[in-house]
C-alpha cells in the first residue's frame, strides 16, 4: 500500500473511532433514560444527548470526512485496501452522502426531540394518554419527512425510511413479500382456529412472582451463551437491547405478574440481539463496522433464538424442569408437552411483543400498513388511534380497550423509528432461511438443544454471520449462508409444519 494511502486510511479510521465513541456515550445515556434515569432530569438529559448526537453527527458530514472520501473515490486508492478497509469506507460514504444536506440545529433539535418524546411515551402508555402524547409524535413525524426531503425521496417518501434499516428494501419488493406470505398463512390461520385441537393456556393464568423470573431469565441467558462479563440485564417499559461496544451489550425485559411467558421470550430474544454484538470481530471494535448489518439480520437473531431454538419441543425438554424449580406450586402438575403446546397456542391477540410466530406477522403487517400511511399518504397523526383500532378490527378481529394496549404499546415510534417494524417479519423469514441451513450443517440440531448444548449453535452463527459486523450487507449474508437471496417460503414451510403437527391438522 501506497504511503499516502496508509495516512489516509489511518486518518479516516481515526474519524471512524471517535464517531464510534460518541456513539457509545449516546447509547449509554439513552440506555439510561429507558432505565430509570430520574424523571426530573429527562428534560436536560435530552439536551445533553442533542448536543453528543449532533457532534457526532457533524462529525460524519464534517469537511475533513468529505476530503477523505474524494480520495478513496478513485479507484486505484480503494483496490489498495483489505476488504473490511473498503467497507469502512462505503460505511462512511453512505452515511456522509445520506445526511451531508441535514442542517446541523435541526438535527439537535430533532435528537433532543426525539429523548424527550421517549420518556413522554412511557407516561402516556401508562395512562393510555395519547392525546397528552400526541403533540410529539407530530413533530417528530414532522421532521422525519423534513428529513426525507434532505436524504433524497426514492421511488416514494417510506421507501427511503426502510432502505436505512433494510439497505436496498422498497415497498414495492416489501409489497410482494407480505402477499406471498399471506397466501401461506391465511389458510393455515383458518384451519388452526377451526382445530379441535386447541391448547390449553388457563394453567399460566395467575400469579407468577417476578423475583423468581428474574431468576429463570438469568439462568437462560446464561444457558445461551451470553456474557454478562459483557452486558447485564435490567428492566425497562419496552424490553431492548443496546450495544455500546462488543464488550458491553446490555438488554432489559419486562416482568408481568400475571403473564410467566413474556419475560421468558422477551429475555431470549434480547439476547438474540446481544449475542450478534458480543460476538462481532475485536478487529472491528470501535468502528462503524461493529454493529449488526441491517435490522433484518438483527431480528433474524432475536427471533431465531426467541422462537426457533426457544419455542422448540426440544428446548422445553430440556429446559422445562428448571421452570417448574422456579414455580413448583404453579407448573407441578403441568408436563413439559402441556407447556409447550401452551406457549406455542396460535390466538388473535392485542399486544406484538406477545403473540404467536403465526399471527405475529398479522402485527407487523398493520404497523406497516400504517406507516405507509403516515409519509406516502400524509395520515394525520391525531387519526392514529382511529386507523389503528380499524386494522386491529380488520385483521385480527380486536379492537383495543384502549390506547395503551393499541397505538401507545410500541416504543418505536417515539424514538422517531419509522420503517424499522418491517425487520421483524423480514427476521422472521430470514431466521427461518438460516435455520434450513443449521439444520443441515448441524444434523444433530435438535439433540444438542435438548441436550442443553447450545454453544455449538452460538459458534454456528458466530461463524456465519455475528463475526462480520457490518462489513458484509444483508444480501451477501444470507446468499452466503443459505445460496438464495430472502425466500418467505422458508418461513412457510416452518410454520406449516411446526402448526400442522401442533394443532394435528
Amino acid at each position: 500500500m501506497e504511503q499516502q494511502t496508509l495516512d489516509q486510511l489511518t486518518a479516516l479510521k481515526e474519524l471512524s473511532h471517535k464517531i464510534s465513541s460518541y456513539g457509545e456515550a449516546v447509547g449509554l445515556l439513552h440506555w439510561d433514560l429507558r432505565t430509570g434515569a430520574p424523571r426530573k432530569g429527562v428534560d436536560i438529559r435530552s439536551e445533553t444527548l442533542g448536543i453528543l448526537s449532533t457532534e457526532m453527527f457533524k462529525l460524519m458530514i464534517s469537511d475533513e470526512i468529505g476530503q477523505l472520501l474524494q480520495f478513496f473515490a478513485a479507484a486505484d486508492k480503494l483496490e489498495q485496501l483489505e476488504d473490511n478497509d473498503r467497507r469502512l469506507v462505503e460505511e462512511c460514504r453512505k452515511n456522509y452522502d445520506l445526511n451531508r444536506s441535514v442542517p446541523a440545529d435541526r438535527y439537535r433539535e430533532y435528537s433532543t426531540l426525539a429523548a424527550q418524546a421517549e420518556s413522554k411515551w412511557e407516561e402516556a402508555k401508562e395512562h393510555s394518554d395519547f392525546a397528552g402524547f400526541e403533540p410529539y409524535l407530530s413533530k417528530i413525524v414532522d421532521m422525519k419527512r423534513e428529513f426525507i426531503g434532505y436524504w433524497g425521496i426514492k421511488d416514494t417518501e417510506y421507501d427511503t425510511l426502510l432502505d436505512q434499516y433494510e439497505p436496498g428494501m422498497t415497498v414495492d419488493k416489501l409489497d410482494a413479500v407480505f402477499d406471498r406470505l399471506k397466501k401461506r398463512l391465511v389458510p393455515l390461520l383458518s384451519k388452526i382456529q377451526a382445530s379441535p385441537n386447541q391448547p390449553d393456556r388457563s394453567f399460566l393464568d395467575g400469579v407468577f412472582d417476578v423475583k423468581q423470573q428474574e431468576k429463570f431469565s438469568l439462568f437462560i441467558l446464561r444457558q445461551m451463551g451470553y456474557d454478562f462479563d459483557a452486558g447485564r440485564l435490567d428492566e425497562s417499559v419496552h424490553p431492548f437491547a443496546t450495544g455500546l461496544n462488543p464488550g458491553d451489550v446490555r438488554i432489559t425485559t419486562h416482568y408481568l405478574q400475571d403473564e410467566v411467558t413474556s419475560a421468558i421470550f422477551s429475555s431470549l430474544h434480547e439476547g438474540g440481539h446481544a449475542l450478534y454484538e458480543q460476538n462481532i470481530a475485536p478487529e472491528l471494535a470501535g468502528s462503524l463496522l461493529s454493529g449488526g448489518t441491517s435490522m433484518g439480520i438483527h431480528e433474524s437473531q432475536s427471533r431465531l433464538w426467541e422462537n426457533k431454538i426457544g419455542r422448540s419441543r426440544a428446548f422445553w425438554d430440556r429446559y422445562y424442569d428448571d421452570l417448574q424449580k422456579y414455580f413448583p406450586e404453579r407448573l407441578a402438575k403441568v408436563t413439559a408437552e402441556q407447556f409447550y403446546r401452551a406457549v406455542n397456542r396460535v390466538e388473535n391477540s392485542l399486544i406484538r411483543i406477545e403473540a404467536d410466530e403465526l399471527t405475529y406477522n398479522l402485527h407487523i403487517i398493520i404497523r406497516y400498513e400504517i406507516e405507509k400511511m403516515l409519509f406516502n399518504e400524509k395520515l394525520d397523526v391525531k387519526r392514529l388511534p382511529e386507523v389503528w383500532n380499524a386494522k386491529y378490527k380488520e385483521y385480527l378481529g380486536l379492537v383495543p380497550p384502549n390506547d395503551g394496549l393499541g397505538v401507545l404499546q410500541d416504543v418505536h415510534w417515539s424514538g422517531g423509528d419509522f420503517g424499522y417494524f418491517a425487520s421483524y417479519s423480514l427476521g422472521n423469514m430470514y431466521a427461518a432461511q438460516i435455520l434450513a441451513t443449521l439444520r443441515k450443517e448441524l444434523p444433530n440440531l435438535d439433540e444438542l438443544i435438548a441436550a442443553g448444548e447450545l454453544e455449538p449453535i452460538k459458534q454456528w452463527l458466530t461463524e456465519r454471520i455475528y463475526r462480520y459486523g457490518k462489513s458484509r450487507t444483508p444480501s451477501e449474508l444470507i446468499v452466503a449462508i443459505t445460496g438464495e437471496d430472502l425466500n418467505p417460503d422458508y418461513l412457510a414451510d416452518y410454520l406449516e409444519e411446526k402448526y400442522i403437527s401442533i394443532y394435528k391438522l
